[in-house]
């Protein structure tokens, strides 16, 4: 057995995904884990309903991040995978993005001086919802995309991490009571920014990359080809956010801080998801455009592997929930014990969703119809959430989440089976 594992890796390219696969365990590994070593520490020092308020404000943000990727997470890394070895291209593709996500992110914040200085309920806190926004622009800055495409992520996996540590030590340092919860956002922000800024230092004296001015046509060529994926992520987080929104607006940050530390926690558990997805989606990407079988012959083969684990996952986040929210929370809060049970669930169907999904039908060129997915998706959300949050709050907008996967795992697998037929 290990001699086969061993023959494996022994392929360039095997040893490669290996490599990155690693290095982008380290990465999203630390970007997981840190935040978890703050998490606690946040909600005991500023309280749920404080932390309730910095949910609400990242649950608004992250719409603008949703603008200002514009699917280029996928589409982009896409075009690098297969262009990887064309220079010229390469530029071409890095500029291309980086100008429109630096236009989207200047929109952006016009529309969120509008939001804020239009309604009372983010008034009243503007100044949290201003720092919060220096996360997109750390995003913008942090062409993630770009590495994983060329399959090179080792090397800013190192300056990363020191980046995030040393803002994590500052929340440590900085924060000591509930009257510094407005210092949370200013040194995420800082992070971000540190860590894009470090990126792109890479990205031009490593590879060197370069950044030019491109044509309109160029522009219009790349802003049309991440539409759909645009549409699907906008319509995938306007209601995975939707719910912690809604809850803002029909209750107080309490229930949304019941809601959030649940959430949190599910994403969090998720992590080797995140970090197995990154990997091979441009793998998956390079190897589909020369063998259309091969996501069906790699899905016979391991999928049983992949639900045994994600069952795994949620058997033993539901059995020890109270213990995890004691962890987190410092007590056995009933609301967030119970959110977090109905949440479990989250994990395999949401693992499903990002298998069938993005890994599925992005790679093989199917966009159109993953974006319908989400749309409907999105749609169903909606409804189910103003009838059940009204109804029971924080536990309707937990259930809300649930069914909203449920739905969306069907039509997806509709779709892959339609697919299925066709290449076959």
């Amino acid at each position: 057995m290990i001699k086969k594992i061993k023959q494996k890796f022994q392929k360039e390219e095997h040893k490669r995904l290996l490599s990155n696969f690693i290095s982008l365990a380290i990465l999203q590994g630390a970007n997981y884990i840190l935040p978890l070593i703050t998490f606690p520490y946040l909600v005991r020092v500023l309280g749920v309903e404080k932390f309730g308020l910095l949910a609400f404000a990242g649950a608004t943000i992250a719409y603008f991040n949703i603008l200002t990727d514009y699917g280029f997470n996928l589409t982009a890394t896409r075009e690098v995978s297969i262009y990887r070895d064309n220079k010229e291209k390469l530029n071409e593709i890095f500029s291309s993005v980086m100008i429109i996500k630096f236009i989207l992110m200047i929109v952006s914040f016009l529309l969120l001086l509008i939001l804020v200085f239009s309604f009372n309920k983010f008034k009243v806190h503007y100044v949290v919802f201003l720092l919060t926004f220096g996360m997109v622009i750390g995003q913008v800055m942090f062409p993630q995309w770009f590495f994983q495409g060329i399959e090179r992520m080792k090397y800013i996996t190192f300056l990363n991490i020191l980046a995030k540590v040393i803002f994590t030590i500052a929340i440590f340092i900085f924060i000591h009571n509930e009257s510094d919860y407005w210092k949370v956002p200013l040194i995420n922000s800082l992070g971000f920014i540190a860590a894009g800024i470090i990126a792109l230092y890479i990205i031009m004296k490593d590879f060197k990359i370069k950044l030019k001015f491109q044509s309109l046509q160029i522009l219009k060529k790349y802003f049309i080809d991440g539409w759909h994926i645009f549409v699907a992520n906008f319509a995938g987080n306007f209601y995975r956010n939707f719910n912690t929104l809604l809850l803002g607006f029909l209750s107080n940050n309490l229930y949304v801080g019941y809601y959030s530390i649940a959430e949190r926690i599910i994403k969090i558990i998720q992590t080797l998801q995140n970090i197995a997805g990154n990997t091979v989606f441009p793998y998956f990407s390079n190897k589909f455009s020369h063998n259309k079988k091969y996501f069906f012959d790699f899905t016979n083969k391991y999928l049983k592997y992949i639900i045994g684990i994600y069952l795994l996952m949620v058997f033993l986040t539901f059995i020890f929930s109270s213990f995890i929210v004691y962890l987190v929370e410092g007590s056995y809060q009933k609301n967030i014990i119970l959110d977090l049970k109905i949440m479990s669930i989250v994990i395999l169907i949401g693992g499903l969703n990002y298998y069938f999904g993005v890994l599925g039908l992005i790679t093989m060129g199917y966009k159109k119809e993953f974006s319908r997915a989400i749309i409907i998706t999105g749609v169903s959300n909606i409804i189910l959430s103003f009838i059940l949050v009204y109804l029971f709050k924080d536990m309707g907008a937990s259930i809300a989440l649930v069914l909203s996967e449920v739905i969306l795992l069907m039509i997806l697998l509709k779709y892959y089976l339609k697919v299925k037929s066709y290449v076959r």
